[in-house]
C-alpha cells in the first residue's frame, strides 16, 4: 500500500469561485485522491482557504465587515460548496489558523538563522489619499510587458510576469482609486532566493516526469532577465501573520505581517496539524517530516499555471533553506486556463458560472464530468453551453445512464428484481471481457499518470463497450427463443453496472453511489481482473431499478442559462 499526500492550491477567501478555478486545482486533485483511495492506498488530501493579504481586506471592506468575521463566514461558504461538489478533503483548513501562524514564524526564524533573510531599506508606494503604504495588490495598472490593463503590483495575471508596483503604467490605488502615489522609505524582510538558485535548478532538473507546463514556467522564472530574484516576505498590513522570529519579536518589524505568498504554502503543512487538532488524524509529522516517516510518501500538488512559480521556487526555497527535514513535492500537476463561452470568466463582471450557481441548476456530477473530461491540461480550454449540453446528453445520459436503465428495467420486467442465472460465457462475452480488461488497465495507467482527459476518454470507452455488447446481444430478442441465454446476458449486464460504478466513482461519485445502492452492493473493491468483477453479483442477489441517473439538458434550458450567465452577477 502506497501513501499519497495530495494538496490542492488553496483558494483565496474573497468570494465564491467560478468553474475555471474549480477545474484548475481542487477538482482534479479530488479525482486523484478518490482514485488512490479506491486502489487501497493511504491518502491525506488537504486544502484550505488563503485568508491573508489584500484580497481579504478589500473583500471585507466591500462587504462592510471586520476582516476576521468576513473570512470566517467565507470559509464556511467555501467549505459547503466543496462538500456540494463532492470534494473529499480529509481536512479543509484556514491559513489564519494558530498552527499556520506558529509555523510561518518558525520558518522565518530558521531561515534567518541560515542567513537567508535580509532586512532591506527600500522605498514603497504610499498613497496620501489613503494615508498608508500600499501593498502590491492594492495597486493596479497596465502591465509593461503585455499591456494587460488590470495587472497587479506583484504579478500580471495575463502573462504571469513578476512585477514591482513601480513597473506598472498609470498605476492607481485600488482602495481610493487615487493616482497620486509617491515613493516613501520603509523597511522589509527579503527571502534570499537568489542564493538558492543553483540548488533549486538542480532539484527541478531531477523532475523529468513533470508536465512541460510546470517546468517551463519554473525555468523561465529561474533564467529570464537577471534570474531568480530575492523576494520581499513582509507587508504593511494589519491582517496576517505578525512578523516574528520564531516566538521572539523582530525588532524594526513591529506592525508588519508576513507576505501572503510566504505564509500561504506553509498552510499545507499547518493544515495537517489542524487535521490532527480536529481529531481526524493522529500523526501529521509522518506525512511531512522525512525524519518521522515521510520518506515513503508520494506528494502531489495540483494548481493552475499562475501558481506554478511560487510552488516550484518560493515554497521550495523556504523548505530547502530551512535545512530541516521537511517533505518536498514529488510531482506538480499544473493546468492552463478554462475560458468561458468566447471570452474569459470574470469575477468582477460576474461573467461565467460560479460554484454556487452551478449547483443551483444541476447536480455536481454533471459539472464534474464535463470539467474533468475537458480539463485544460495541454492548452487553455473553453466552456461553451453547446458543448456542455452535448457532453451531458451523449456521455452521461445516452451512454452511462441509458445502459443502467435498460439493463435494470428489462431484468425487473422479465426476470424480477434479482440477478438471474449467469450460465456459460460465449464468444461475445469472451471478446467483451478481453476488450474491457485492456481498457481498464489503460484507464489505470492514465489515472496513475494524472492524464485526466485521457482517463475520462478511456472511461467513456468502457461505458460504450458495454452498450455495444448489449445492443449486439439483444436479450429482448434472444428471450423469445433462448431464455437461459438472455438471463446470462442480463446477469452480465448487471455486473457491468457494478463495474461501471466502481470505475466511475472518481469522476461521478454521486451517480456511482446511486448505482451501487440500487444494486444493494456495499463491497465495491477495485477490480483486480475484469472476468472476476463480472461474476461478483451471485444469482438471486436483489436490486432496485434506480431513478434516472442523468436527465438530458433541453435546448430551452441551455439557452436560458447561456443568457443568465453572460455577466450580471454581483461579485465580491
Amino acid at each position: 500500500m502506497a501513501r499519497h499526500l495530495i494538496t490542492s492550491a488553496i483558494p483565496y477567501i474573497n468570494g465564491i469561485k467560478h468553474l475555471g478555478n474549480l477545474v484548475g486545482s481542487q477538482l482534479p486533485a479530488d479525482l486523484f485522491a478518490r482514485y488512490q483511495r479506491a486502489r487501497g492506498h493511504e491518502v491525506l488530501f488537504l486544502c484550505a482557504t488563503d485568508e491573508h493579504g489584500t484580497p481579504a481586506e478589500l473583500a471585507a471592506a466591500k462587504a462592510g465587515k471586520p476582516v476576521a468575521e468576513y473570512c470566517a463566514e467565507m470559509w464556511q461558504v467555501q467549505a459547503d460548496l466543496a462538500e456540494g461538489f463532492g470534494l473529499s478533503f480529509d481536512h479543509f483548513g484556514r491559513s489564519s489558523s494558530p498552527q499556520n501562524h506558529a509555523l510561518t514564524q518558525h520558518f522565518a526564524g530558521v531561515l534567518a538563522e541560515q542567513g537567508l533573510i535580509e532586512e532591506v531599506s527600500e522605498t514603497q508606494m504610499y498613497s496620501p489619499a489613503d494615508g498608508r503604504f500600499l501593498p502590491d495588490r492594492y495597486i493596479e495598472g497596465t502591465c509593461p510587458n503585455c499591456g494587460f490593463e488590470s495587472a497587479r503590483g506583484d504579478q500580471c495575471d495575463n502573462c504571469t510576469k513578476q512585477l514591482d508596483p513601480v513597473d506598472l503604467i498609470d498605476a492607481y490605488s485600488t482602495i481610493s482609486g487615487s493616482r497620486e502615489l509617491e515613493m516613501r522609505a520603509t523597511k522589509h524582510l527579503y527571502l534570499r532566493q537568489s542564493v538558492l538558485k543553483d540548488e533549486l535548478a538542480a532539484w527541478i532538473d531531477t523532475k523529468t516526469d513533470w508536465p512541460v507546463l510546470t517546468t517551463s514556467i519554473a525555468r523561465k522564472w529561474l533564467n529570464d532577465g537577471d534570474g531568480l530574484q530575492d523576494r520581499g516576505i513582509t507587508r504593511d498590513l494589519d491582517w496576517g501573520v505578525p512578523v516574528k522570529r520564531g516566538s521572539e519579536d523582530w525588532p524594526g518589524m513591529e506592525g508588519k505581517v508576513f507576505y501572503v505568498w510566504f505564509d500561504a504554502p506553509i498552510e499545507y503543512i499547518a493544515c495537517a496539524q489542524e487535521w490532527v487538532e480536529a481529531g481526524k488524524g493522529d500523526d501529521w509529522a509522518r506525512w511531512w517530516r522525512t525524519d518521522r516517516g515521510a520518506d515513503d510518501v508520494r506528494y502531489t500538488q495540483f494548481m493552475g499555471k499562475d501558481n506554478v512559480p511560487f510552488h516550484t521556487l518560493s515554497f521550495p526555497a523556504t523548505i530547502l533553506g530551512s535545512r530541516e527535514p521537511w517533505k518536498l513535492v514529488d510531482y506538480i500537476k499544473s493546468f492552463n486556463y478554462l475560458n468561458y463561452d468566447g471570452g474569459q470568466f470574470s469575477t468582477s463582471r460576474g461573467r461565467g458560472v460560479f460554484m454556487d450557481q452551478a449547483l443551483e441548476i444541476l447536480p455536481a456530477d454533471y459539472w464534474r464530468w464535463w470539467l474533468l473530461s475537458h480539463a485544460p491540461e495541454s492548452a487553455d480550454a473553453e466552456f461553451t453551453w453547446e458543448n456542455f449540453q452535448a457532453s451531458v446528453n451523449k456521455d452521461l445520459a445516452d451512454v452511462l445512464g441509458n445502459f443502467v436503465s435498460r439493463v435494470t428495467k428489462f431484468c425487473n420486467a422479465k426476470f424480477g428484481p434479482q440477478v438471474p442465472e449467469a450460465g456459460a460465457h460465449g464468444p461475445d462475452e469472451a471478446a467483451l471481457i478481453e476488450e474491457l480488461e485492456g481498457r481498464v488497465r489503460a484507464y489505470e495507467r492514465h489515472m496513475d499518470a494524472i492524464e485526466v482527459r485521457k482517463a475520462a476518454a478511456e472511461l467513456r470507452a468502457i461505458w460504450v463497450t458495454g452498450n455495444e455488447y448489449l445492443q449486439k446481444a439483444a436479450p429482448w430478442t434472444v428471450i423469445k427463443t433462448d431464455e437461459a441465454r438472455a438471463k446470462a446476458q442480463i446477469a452480465l449486464g448487471l455486473n457491468l453496472i457494478r463495474l461501471y460504478a466502481i470505475l466511475s466513482a472518481p469522476f461521478v461519485p454521486n451517480a456511482s453511489a446511486r448505482m451501487l445502492e440500487a444494486l444493494g452492493v456495499s463491497d465495491a473493491a477495485w477490480p483486480g481482473d475484469v472476468a472476476g468483477a463480472l461474476t461478483a453479483l451471485p444469482a438471486g442477489h436483489g436490486f432496485e431499478v434506480p431513478e434516472v441517473l442523468f436527465a438530458k439538458i433541453a435546448d430551452a434550458s441551455r439557452a436560458e442559462w447561456q443568457k443568465r450567465f453572460a455577466g450580471t452577477r454581483d461579485a465580491a
